[in-house]
């Protein structure tokens, strides 16, 4: 890429019970979460790169941010496929490429046939690969890790792309796995049945970097089992 515009979009939510999109109004907010999976993502960027985050909950995608964008990354679940599958329209129409990841394309992958790159699974390993090999113009159209990352090697959240004060909570993230192999639950498919932990040093600098940009709401786990190391959780919890 001769220039270096990363435009990172959160497809819309559909509305369920989980969108809360009826009740966020009666306490000023715009959605309860941030797109904490994009905002790690965005850390792992070289420095040289420019980011846009657009979360269309928060607001809509304009055609300005795609004309601005070099490249499209997308991270969406399975609830917000529909929206996707509009960003990825618009992106085409407006010539540029657009990447992939997260729940939805990592499971349903065989259905998103205009979608350019699939970054599957979890990223860590080969994100960085990916994004040398699109800078040579030699880029596949699918990654998949060959094995499942410890996230003591994921960066912290770039929290400062977005406008905290249009979410309910601040998302953190201590685990990911979870022991069992629950019939309605994908998650041991994505992350596996052996829960990884982060160290107590990499919780707190997340909590400090909120702090320092002056969050002072509330904060929400998002671990898939909490309690699914229950040695690592309680070696957190007594850290604080």
């Amino acid at each position: 890429m001769k220039s270096r515009n990363i435009l990172l979009v959160y497809p819309e939510f559909e509305t369920s019970f989980w969108s809360f999109k009826y009740t966020l109004q009666y306490v000023g907010k715009k959605s309860s979460m941030p797109p904490l999976g994009l905002l790690h993502l965005a850390n792992m960027f070289p420095p040289e790169y420019n980011l846009r985050l657009v979360d269309m909950n928060v607001r809509p995608l304009r055609g300005q941010d795609l004309r601005w964008a070099d490249l499209v990354c997308t991270s969406t679940m399975i609830v917000q496929r529909r929206s996707l599958a509009d960003v990825t329209m618009r992106t085409k129409q407006a010539g540029k490429p657009i990447v992939a990841g997260g729940p939805y394309p990592t499971s349903y992958w065989e259905e998103l046939e205009n979608i350019d790159y699939l970054l599957l699974g979890e990223v860590e390993e080969t994100f960085f690969g990916f994004l040398q090999d699109i800078e040579q113009g030699s880029a596949k159209r699918i990654y998949v890790p060959k094995e499942r990352p410890a996230i003591t090697k994921t960066p912290l959240p770039r929290y400062d792309l977005i406008n905290m004060r249009d979410y309910g909570s601040m998302l953190l993230q201590f685990s990911r796995g979870c022991p069992f192999d629950c019939e309605f639950c994908d998650i041991t498919k994505i992350y596996g049945r052996i829960p990884r932990t982060k160290t107590n040093g990499q919780m707190l600098a997340e909590f400090q970097l909120l702090y320092d940009l002056g969050y002072r709401g509330s904060l929400f786990l998002v671990d898939d089992n909490f309690i699914g190391n229950r040695r690592d959780a309680l070696r957190f919890l007594k850290g604080f």
